[in-house]
């Protein structure tokens, strides 16, 4: 099979190699892939700034959908399901393991590109969103980098949930996804004071819910604009730069600053629950990834370097063997 592999760190480092197909041990299930999410961890992964390392050389990817090619008595699966999942690596490959476990079955009629933004992107702002904040209906929620693949589907999410949703961006093609997703308030914090924006909109309040997935600076001045008894999530740093947060402004505010995390292993229970949150806002229609497939599996270089330097919307997807799902 073909994968691509990260043998020495460096975006410039990854090579295609023609690799044999792994074979499934007991509770994993062997899927062809026919499309793979990207996520900015997998950039910190080939630099080996990711928490999860796995020994060079190895296979990128963490966010499959295929179908299920081989699948082990009592998983629950069948050869021909079609699915999705998170895999700790290994995805930008014609087949992958996935863990039966970690496996999310793709709606009928629902598209793989799209499904490939689930296990992790939507999985990531339904913790966020319901189980970190809480966000209640009324609140007021503000998302960083709304037009980004987690960005935007906290931004349905928290929609979906009745907040107002305030969002920021760093140009006005990427706000106006954002508000045909569900942003009601648009400010770009490249051409504004966005902190006062944020505390006009909200009458000096403030916002209640605060996701960022940006860090650095963005994430030090979003405690100025966080409101009594607010929530700021801490998702990522594609800033490159981890915020250095003022205590102080967490005590005035009766405020918390919150990891937003989850794992397979040690959340079990919370994720059965973040999956069928999430079948149930797709059968309502809330959830409508933006996807952008343009990148065919060669390009997975191009594709890497278009979402580090901020050049795409929504979530970026590899069409490895789109045909096989009868996809153009």
């Amino acid at each position: 099979m073909r994968a691509w592999v990260s043998a020495e760190p460096g975006l410039e480092n990854l090579s295609v190699l023609d690799l044999a197909d792994p074979v499934p041990e007991e509770g994993f299930l062997l899927v062809r892939v026919t499309h793979a999410a990207l996520n900015y961890s997998d950039l910190l992964m080939i630099d080996d700034q990711y928490q999860v390392r796995p020994p060079r050389p190895f296979t990128l990817g963490q966010e499959i959908v295929g179908v299920v090619e081989q699948a082990a008595e009592g998983s629950g699966f069948e050869q021909g399901d079609r699915i999705g999942s998170k895999v700790l690596w290994g995805g930008f490959a014609d087949f992958a393991l996935a863990r039966a476990d970690m496996v999310i079955r793709v709606p009928d009629g629902y598209s793989p590109a799209s499904a490939a933004a689930l296990p992790v992107s939507y999985t990531t702002a339904l913790v966020a969103i319901d189980h970190c904040a809480k966000l209640a209906s009324g609140e007021t929620a503000l998302i960083h980098a709304a037009a980004g693949g987690i960005g935007l589907a906290a931004v349905e999410v928290a929609a979906a949930r009745g907040a107002t949703v305030i969002a920021t961006a760093g140009a006005e093609g990427r706000l106006a996804v954002a508000r045909a997703h569900g942003a009601e308030h648009l400010i770009n914090y490249r051409d504004s004071d966005w902190v006062d924006s944020v505390k006009r909109l909200t009458d000096g309040r403030g916002a209640d819910v605060i996701l960022d997935p940006v860090g650095g600076v963005i994430g030090e001045a979003s405690l100025r604009c966080i409101a009594l008894d607010g929530r700021y999530l801490i998702v990522g740093f594609a800033s490159g730069d981890m915020p250095k947060l003022a205590p102080h402004r967490l005590l005035l505010k009766r405020a918390s600053a919150i990891g937003v995390y989850w794992n397979h292993d040690t959340d079990r229970a919370l994720i059965a629950d973040t999956n069928r949150e999430m079948e149930a806002l797709i059968t309502a229609g809330r959830i409508n990834p933006v996807i952008d497939d343009r990148y065919e599996f060669d390009n997975l270089p191009q594709a890497l370097d278009d979402l580090k330097n901020r050049r795409v919307v929504g979530k970026v997807v590899l069409r490895i063997d789109a045909e096989r799902e009868g996809v153009e």
